[in-house]
């Protein structure tokens, strides 16, 4: 609020807000249904932060936050047993960037922010985080399984390379062997592929 003064008498009041961008509540309405929960922390005072949290149905909010309090606030949730994420873009942010599990800068805030980011967004776009939440589970995903395939084949070739099953007179030939080792290989490489077209 902004109060223009003639002398020691008020004779007008100019509000200021800022305007919420549409991508900021497609990206906490994601997250919602993510099963994902969303706290804004904000030096700002607390009507705007609960007008704010309302408008974008944020989770929970801590309001009037000073620099170095926002660290602080993030280890708070944590002790909570919550896993925590911090998206962040100012000089204020690094400390509650390092705390997070995992810190996610804004590739257009300040250098001290992205260094201290474990993850860089490179546009200035909230919903970057979704699209990154879910190239992690896919890669994740697909991470299983590779390993459960790669597990399940050395089971199965491994004592057959062995001999184990030289009573029952299988028998596999050392050059049949390594195309089958390479063939498992090429197999986990390109299951690995697939997650282009899951992007």
């Amino acid at each position: 609020m902004v109060f223009v003064l003639l002398g020691d008498k008020i004779i007008g009041a100019i509000a200021l807000a800022d305007l919420i961008r549409k991508e900021s509540k497609e990206a906490i309405l994601k997250l919602k249904s993510m099963g994902i929960k969303s706290t804004m922390l904000t030096g700002d005072n607390i009507q705007v932060a609960k007008w704010v949290a309302e408008e974008l149905e944020i989770d929970d909010f801590f309001a009037e936050v000073l620099p170095h309090e926002k660290a602080l606030k993030v280890k708070e949730i944590q002790e909570r047993g919550l896993v925590t994420a911090m998206v962040g873009d100012g000089v204020n942010d690094a400390p509650a960037l390092v705390q997070a599990d995992v810190g996610i800068a804004i590739g257009a805030g300040t250098d001290v922010a992205i260094e201290s980011g474990d993850i860089i967004l490179v546009r200035n776009d909230p919903r970057d985080v979704i699209s990154m939440i879910s190239l992690a589970k896919a890669t994740y995903s697909k991470m299983k399984q590779n390993l459960f395939w790669a597990t399940g084949y050395n089971i199965l070739a491994i004592p057959l390379a062995a001999g184990v099953f030289y009573n029952f007179g299988v028998v596999l030939n050392p050059a049949i062997g390594a195309v089958l080792m390479s063939l498992s290989t090429v197999i986990v490489a390109i299951n690995a592929r697939f997650l282009l077209i899951k992007k």
